[in-house]
């Protein structure tokens, strides 16, 4: 079944004429909602073009500190000139075009000025992440180092602080000079002509979350980027009143491209908490959103709506504290969407005025920018409960409550294809399957990338006749895609497929666990057999109590799955995430493999 996104909406895409009037800014000092010009929703031929539109604006991004507190403003028009004086100053020190630029993802006015910077240099900003809690300063140190390695830069651009990092992952490369922000403040920045970008002229390199030891840049050309970023304001019905609240990291697709480059793109301001703020203070989010006097656009993966959900106190009314009526966007995507987590936030929330309708759920990868499918505003999630028998055996996604069945699994409807992309379910044999049927995952359009940065082997192996191999594995029904899991996560034991998800979802139904705290995947046992391992955060110290633990783990992963796992409990903090912030099963089970991630004893 293919479906392909030609709708025609009843208003122009490209330009929305919206009239001036009163400051309509999330607090006082901010840049304003109310742009003051012609909204093009990114309409142009390349992001440096979208920055001058932009710059005629009153609109622009503000930086808040971990309270929500003392913004950092940057108006368009002053990132416009920011960013010219850095690109004088990248080609003084010989930055020619499609030069690689490393940057340290910072959420600050430096890393956007210097970005852009690069983007008028028509060198190619590449961002990278910031450090983690997980891994250490060699951990840090040995990622970063992999992923210069991969781009290859003439300069790599960091926040003051991190620069001794920086330089000690760049030591063994050749020509890779290290800058501090305030380094390249401090150059001059002669006069001298810009170069003049294409359309079809890659923009800048994404890596994804999870790229480590063997990173893979991804190339998004100017005409893919605006392309995803005029489908998203589309799909969003993008008003003259949104503003965007984020906390995403600039170094993800969806924190660079849908918080960053969408509203500079669309001339709409935005407000920012760091990331590392929000891991500290996540209800500083909330705090940002009930101040917008406008209506808001926010987007986060599963887990931020529910770490919110946990940190607000039993004895807190929210009404009292938050006021989200305004919040007409509550985007999710970038992992897999659980429906209880969502149930939660929506039900905790709903006296401080949040309206389960403003959920949007949505599918995507860096792959194809960012955005391939998205739900429509004002519907909320949708779930189809499938039969887990038909899901094991990747037959048809049959409905599990119109059977009866008692074992079903609550997938979520993640919304049809941007403009101008098409969708595909494909099995093994390559043939296209139709509704209902699950199979691999294909897409194309305007918004894919032109192939992984200098490795034709990994391109070669996801693109094909302009069709993206997303390795994620679904199903499309009356149009929507519904995203089933992760094809190099499965489990497949004695023939029957097993997703990581549901051995850990059966795991969190146990009291004192959560997402987060579990990692399924599979191992190959003493005698050559292919078993699920499930790794299980613990707190206690007592080695009864954790004995206790592991039987009832075991039981409950059988009842609920049917199988008999490997159950291993190991400290508080272990298991690895991404940059993003996601649970990395496939480190997990490298890290435990290796014997990097020791269990904790329990007793006999």
């Amino acid at each position: 079944m293919r479906t392909v996104s030609d709708e025609t909406p009843e208003t122009d895409v490209s330009v929305m004429v919206y009239a001036s009037g009163p400051d309509n800014s999330a607090s006082s000092g901010t840049t304003p909602t109310r742009s003051g010009v012609a909204r093009r929703l990114a309409n142009f031929e390349t992001l440096g073009a979208a920055l001058d539109y932009a710059a005629t604006s009153d609109a622009g991004l503000n930086f808040f500190d971990a309270r929500a507190e003392n913004p950092r403003i940057l108006p368009y028009s002053d990132l416009k000139q920011q960013a010219m004086r850095h690109a004088r100053r990248l080609i003084a020190l010989g930055a020619q075009r499609g030069d690689r630029i490393a940057l340290i993802a910072e959420t600050g006015p430096e890393f956007v000025a210097t970005f852009f910077g690069a983007i008028y240099a028509g060198a190619l900003p590449v961002p990278l992440p910031l450090p983690t809690s997980f891994g250490g300063r060699e951990g840090y140190v040995e990622q970063i180092r992999n992923q210069l390695k991969s781009c290859d830069p003439m300069l790599a651009l960091s926040p003051p602080s991190l620069v001794p990092f920086v330089k000690e992952a760049a030591g063994a490369l050749a020509d890779v000079q290290v800058l501090g922000w305030d380094d390249l403040d401090g150059l001059p920045a002669p006069q001298t002509t810009l170069p003049q970008a294409a359309t079809d002229d890659i923009a800048y390199l994404q890596y994804s979350s999870g790229s480590t030891r063997f990173p893979h840049g991804v190339e998004v050309t100017h005409g893919a980027l605006l392309a995803n970023l005029n489908g998203h304001a589309v799909g969003v019905e993008l008003r003259e009143t949104d503003r965007v609240v984020s906390w995403l990291p600039f170094y993800h697709d969806m924190g660079l491209v849908g918080c960053l480059l969408s509203p500079v793109a669309n001339q709409v301001s935005a407000d920012y908490l760091a990331t590392e703020d929000f891991a500290r203070r996540p209800l500083s989010w909330l705090t940002l959103i009930s101040r917008n006097t406008g209506t808001t656009l926010s987007y986060s993966p599963t887990f931020g709506y529910d770490i919110c959900t946990r940190r607000i106190s039993s004895q807190t009314r929210a009404g009292d504290k938050f006021d989200l009526s305004r919040w007409r966007v509550a985007g999710n995507g970038a992992d897999m969407i659980r429906p209880s987590v969502m149930d939660q936030f929506a039900s905790t929330f709903a006296p401080a005025g949040f309206d389960a309708r403003a959920f949007l759920p949505s599918y995507g990868l860096a792959e194809a920018t960012l955005a391939v499918t998205m739900t429509k505003p004002g519907v909320g999630i949708e779930v189809d409960e499938v039969d887990e028998q038909l899901l094991a055996g990747h037959g048809a996604a049959a409905d599990g409550a119109e059977k009866g069945e008692a074992r079903t699994r609550r997938l979520v409807n993640c919304g049809y294809a941007l403009p101008g992309m098409e969708i595909e379910i494909r099995g093994p044999a390559d043939e296209v399957l139709s509704d209902r049927q699950i199979g691999r995952v294909l897409t194309r359009g305007p918004s894919i990338m032109t192939g992984y940065f200098r490795d034709a082997e990994a391109t070669a192996a996801c693109l094909s006749d302009g069709w993206l191999d997303t390795g994620d594995m679904g199903y499309l029904k009356d149009g929507a895609i519904y995203i089933v899991g992760r094809a190099k996560d499965m489990i497949i034991v004695n023939g029957k497929n097993h997703w990581p998800q549901d051995i850990e979802w059966s795991v969190e139904q146990l009291p004192g666990f959560k997402a987060g705290d579990i990692a399924a995947f599979a191992i190959t046992t003493p005698e050559g057999e292919e078993s699920p391992a499930v790794l299980v955060q613990c707190r206690t110290t007592d080695r009864e109590e954790r004995a206790r633990l592991v039987a009832l783990i075991k039981e409950k992963i059988q009842a609920l799955t049917g199988m008999s796992c490997v159950v291993e409990l190991v400290p508080a903090r272990s298991l690895p995430r991404t940059s993003s912030g996601k649970l990395s099963r496939s480190k997990a089970r490298s890290l435990y493999l290796s014997g990097e991630i020791q269990p904790l004893e329990i007793a006999a």
